[in-house]
């Protein structure tokens, strides 16, 4: 087997993060010998996150087995998730802003079977996978991701159902949304619908659509994560791979307060 090496696109703060985390971990359950130490794991589970390197893939290259490479991602995955704010802790912050933006975005998922094959599949993207709500900052930075549901899941009815409409309104902060959120009221805007609308309300329109396109500057860091271009594990791990590569982001733009 060839092996080669590969650059991840990130600063040793997201290493240091991790492996900091990891060795306290080691410390708490007393572990005495690891095959790789909490760098060289941390190492592994970046370039899992954000490469998209598979757990087979990793483990020659780390001179590790598959089992092994797989049970320290997903340890290291839960930890971070652990440490993600929760939506009332980031609207501490989010209530600060000017604006916010709210959009969803699909994350597209392989292994499904059953009951589950149908509530994941969208007819919109025609493809299975899990619905994603990002807040953005009027910069287009990352806030906040919701945790995943069922691809199905209209965008109105998945921020309605995780709380995000309250929690906006209650922070009073005007946010801008799509026309996928009509309905949702309290403090989130959406464009004015119609087909044959007088010149006025199509400049709010225009206006309204510039601000949104700032929004999806951060899907597309989200989407940066090559892992999240198409999952290939159970959509129940979605939720804890969100907010793990929330955590990351945050400590990689130096904005993570936890």
């Amino acid at each position: 087997m060839l092996t080669y090496p590969a650059t991840i696109p990130l600063s040793t703060r997201s290493l240091n993060h991790l492996a900091e985390l990891l060795r306290a971990h080691r410390a708490c359950r007393g572990t005495r010998y690891r095959r790789l130490d909490p760098g060289r794991q941390a190492l592994l589970v970046l370039a899992h996150l954000r490469n998209g390197d598979t757990p087979a893939r990793l483990a020659g290259g780390f001179g590790v087995g598959a089992t092994t490479a797989w049970r320290y991602i997903r340890e290291a995955v839960d930890l971070l998730a652990a440490q993600a704010p929760t939506l009332g802790e980031a609207m501490q912050r989010i209530g600060q802003l000017a604006y916010a933006i709210l959009d969803g975005t699909l994350i597209r998922i392989d292994r499904l079977g059953g009951e589950q094959d149908r509530r994941h599949y969208t007819g919109k993207h025609r493809c299975h996978g899990v619905n994603a709500q990002v807040i953005a900052d009027a910069a287009g930075r990352l806030a906040w991701v919701s945790p995943a549901l069922p691809g199905s899941t209209h965008d109105l009815t998945a921020a309605r159902h995780d709380g995000i409409i309250d929690a906006l309104t209650n922070a009073q902060v005007m946010t801008f949304a799509d026309k996928g959120y009509r309905g949702a009221r309290g403090t989130v805007i959406v464009p004015f619908y119609g087909r044959k609308l007088p010149e006025p309300m199509r400049e709010v329109n225009r206006s309204h659509a510039k601000i949104r396109a700032i929004g999806e500057r951060a899907i597309a860091t989200v989407k940066t994560w090559k892992l999240l271009t198409k999952l290939h594990c159970c959509p129940r791990r979605a939720t804890p791979l969100l907010a793990a590569i929330l955590v990351l982001q945050l400590v990689e733009e130096q904005r993570y307060s936890g």
